[in-house]
């Protein structure tokens, strides 16, 4: 472990920085690799036109990211068993992700995985997460909102005996553990639609949810988060305007998914979706799109999701990104101020 451990303030800066250092060095290597074996972006046909140039940009740069996430928690943290599960949900995210891009890859475009696989390994991820969140690391299965209000989603319990072991299955709380898992790692996936886009959005969230991991009591969860947001920083630095590489579904999926792990973990499910908000308006952009269209024939935006909708209004690819940047970070400072009404 880097630094003091009687400061753990200091470690998680120190593993700020470390992803950042780690994951900026050896991006370089992999952009190579990618250009090498001919790895390359596909874009979407009916998307702005000025993103065709972008066609066979290097991707998948989120092996990179999930590579400097853990080297730096293996480092700087003690492998408690909440850190090791969001490191699980992030890695097993990651591999879905993973899986979809190389389909995309190899069939030369810009869709991988169908919508029933991708949901199938989604909820697996997000029922295994649960069950182990419930049973091994002690997350109490309720739902807690600022202001004090509790509701309890364990009323439907199942208890199993496996081996000698009890293992409590509370229903409701799955259901919506997956509903919070699915969502996020959909939504920021989304938001991977302009260079640098997700990774500063997913930068200052996680930064965020540091400090309230911190607050929770949980260092080592804030080394965590403070090491995805290290790592957007490095990666970042290849994926600003205009991008040598993509962070890819490999990415976007698992960035979600430890988010929604650490709002688990750390109790924080509904503020959660506050710090989180820019997602949730990418998301449901789509949503309002979707069902506008079919419903109506008319389409509400220019062109979801909504990043595109600034885009099409004439709006720099630059503008977009640095003021949804600004977007993320206002609702990143209100979900960590109403975690407060929760203390």
């Amino acid at each position: 472990m880097l630094g003091n451990p009687s400061y753990p303030t200091y470690q998680v800066f120190i593993a700020a920085a470390l992803s950042a250092f780690l994951t900026g060095a050896l991006m370089p290597v992999f952009i190579r690799l990618m250009r090498h074996e001919g790895v390359g972006q596909q874009i979407r046909a009916d998307g702005p036109q000025r993103h065709l140039q972008k066609q066979g940009t290097p991707t998948m740069g989120g092996v990179i990211i999930l590579l400097g996430v853990v080297v730096t928690c293996l480092i700087q943290s003690r492998l408690t068993p909440e850190i090791v599960l969001a490191l699980v949900v992030m890695l097993a995210t990651g591999a879905l992700g993973l899986m979809d891009d190389i389909e995309s890859v190899a069939h030369k475009r810009s869709l991988g995985l169908t919508p029933p696989q991708k949901m199938a390994g989604l909820v697996t991820v997000s029922v295994a997460f649960c069950l182990c969140a419930v049973n091994a690391c002690g997350t109490s299965p309720t739902i807690e909102f600022p202001g004090g209000l509790t509701i309890d989603l364990g009323i439907f319990t199942t208890v199993v005996s496996l081996g000698g072991a009890v293992v409590r299955v509370p229903w409701l709380y799955v259901a919506f553990v997956f509903l919070l898992m699915a969502g996020l790692s959909n939504a920021v996936n989304l938001t991977d639609g302009l260079d640098g886009l997700a990774g500063g959005c997913v930068l200052v969230t996680m930064l965020a949810m540091a400090m309230v991991a911190f607050s929770f009591g949980s260092s080592d969860l804030a080394v965590f988060a403070a090491s995805i947001a290290g790592a957007c920083t490095g990666f970042l630095w290849h994926n600003c305007y205009p991008a040598s590489i993509f962070m890819g579904d490999t990415g976007s999926l698992a960035l979600g998914g430890s988010f929604a792990a650490l709002a688990v973990l750390t109790k924080t499910e509904v503020t959660s979706l506050v710090m989180g908000g820019l997602f949730i308006c990418e998301a449901l952009s789509v949503i309002v799109q979707v069902v506008s269209f079919k419903s109506t024939g008319r389409r509400v935006f220019l062109m979801a999701p909504v990043h595109h909708h600034f885009e099409k209004l004439g709006w720099s690819e630059t503008k977009v990104v640095i003021r949804f940047w600004i977007v993320s970070a206002a609702f990143a400072a209100l979900g960590f101020a109403l975690y407060f009404q929760l203390s």
